[in-house]
């Protein structure tokens, strides 16, 4: 029938050139590869992964043992956080020459959490295609099995590893109200929770999702201080997505910030919540809020700035 899509072909017709999953010349296709599962990989990822010249992996070696998997014999290069910048130049430059690209990481969607950001910037800088195939991403998988608000989040991967940043950036999300998503490794995980337990109190809840999709996974929905207490005695094993809830629209309506924060750092709060806000306006919710001049507010502000 002409026109229809069928799993046998995956063709809309019968016409190589109207093949709908035709890969194409000069093009970076970013493939999802699994988290866990191999199962996982889509139809559409193998035929990308098994037609494109070559493909960018950040460990050729993880990514080999998945190829052999599914005996696709492609030519495989290295993309990763340490040569980015000149294996990125370098797979722009064969792109213009041509030839096409599947960018892959070790599990996952690329360029999330990933260098391979980098290399879409330069694609898209120089007119190069650049095709998602979506698939697995750990972030989304855990936020819907989570139990907790999906409609809005936010997504802050891993968090600094210095002290001193990682206080700064949970200041800042002190009072998000969206769902938090954030990765951790095993090892960070009794540090991560304690910190997370500090910054948001107790009773924040949290899904603690780990090794999702294999054999061992696990989701654990608890409470912030029932996490820390979990892993006092249990040692964390896996990778994990922590799902973290945002905070409650009281907590900032009712001006509960004041006994934590000075009225300069609540006009900052106010924008890191705002994005595009501008100051006069924060100035003047936060001036009502401690029931000050709005003036000296704004003059306060400016001394510190100066």
């Amino acid at each position: 029938m002409n026109g229809i899509i069928t799993p046998e072909t995956n063709r809309i017709g019968t016409s190589e050139e109207t093949e709908k999953n035709r890969v194409t010349p000069r093009t970076l296709y970013l493939v999802a590869t699994p988290i866990g599962n191999l199962s996982d990989l889509s139809p559409r990822a193998l035929k990308v992964l098994n037609e494109v010249s070559f493909i960018a992996a950040e460990d050729t070696r993880n990514s080999a043992n998945l190829l052999q998997c599914f005996g696709i014999h492609t030519p495989l290069i290295s993309y990763h956080e340490h040569n980015r910048k000149a294996r990125g130049e370098e797979i722009l430059r064969k792109l213009k020459e041509g030839a096409s690209c599947a960018l892959i990481t070790d599990a996952g969607t690329p360029a999330i959490s990933d260098p391979g950001e980098d290399l879409v910037v330069l694609c898209a800088e120089e007119g190069i295609p650049v095709i998602g195939i979506p698939g697995c991403c750990a972030a989304v998988t855990a936020l819907s099995v989570s139990g907790l608000p999906t409609g809005k989040f936010v997504f802050e991967g891993f968090l600094p590893t210095q002290k001193a940043q990682k206080a700064e950036r949970l200041e800042k999300l002190k009072y998000e109200e969206r769902t938090v998503l954030l990765y951790e490794a095993p090892h960070r995980l009794k540090s991560t929770l304690q910190s997370l337990r500090d910054a948001f109190g107790p009773d924040r809840r949290i899904a603690l999702c780990r090794e999702l999709t294999k054999r061992n996974e696990e989701t654990l929905r608890m409470t912030l201080g029932e996490a820390v207490s979990r892993y006092e005695s249990a040692e964390p094993r896996g990778e994990y997505v922590i799902v973290l809830e945002g905070c409650p629209a009281d907590a900032w309506r009712e001006g509960s910030v004041q006994s934590s924060l000075s009225p300069e750092e609540y006009v900052q709060a106010i924008l890191d919540k705002n994005p595009g806000m501008k100051r006069l306006e924060a100035v003047k919710k936060a001036a009502k809020e401690y029931g000050i001049p709005r003036g000296d507010l704004y003059d306060s502000i400016m001394k510190k700035e100066n």
